[in-house]
This record gives C-alpha cells, structure tokens and sequence, in this order.
C-alpha cells in the first residue's frame, strides 16, 4: 500500500515539475515576442522622428523665403 501513495506522489510531483518547466517556457516565449515588438517600435518611432525633422526643417524654409519674398515688397 505504501508503494502505491509513493508512486502517485512522485507522479503528482513530476507532473507539478513538468508544468513548471511548461509555464517557464512559454513565458519566454512571449519575453522574446514582447523584445521583437517593443524594437519594432523602437524603428518606427525613429523613422517618424526622422520624417519629424524633415516635415520642420521644410517648414523653417518655406518660412524663410516669405520672409525674405515680404521684405523685398517692402
């Protein structure tokens, strides 16, 4: 009798153990997915930085040149 509860507890805890490793392992799973998505956001945020910068240094321009198109009027 006593090799039977022996039996079922080491089974009960090989089964708890096996379900631990599992878990770990999906949640590095989702750990390496959630690094992927936060660098892709990372290069998106960089290229609209980028078009930021263009977009202001354009309107700095068109700034410029009506400036000196209204001083010439004068």
């Amino acid at each position: 009798m006593a090799s039977g509860i022996e039996n079922f507890m080491v089974a009960v805890l090989v089964g708890a153990l096996a379900a631990i490793v599992f878990a770990l392992r999906i949640l590095v799973l989702l750990e390496r997915r959630i690094a992927r998505m936060d660098l892709n956001i990372e290069q998106l945020s960089k290229s609209v930085l980028k078009e930021e910068v263009k977009v202001e240094t354009e309107e700095k321009q068109i700034e410029r040149t009506m400036k000196k198109k209204s001083r010439k009027k004068r």
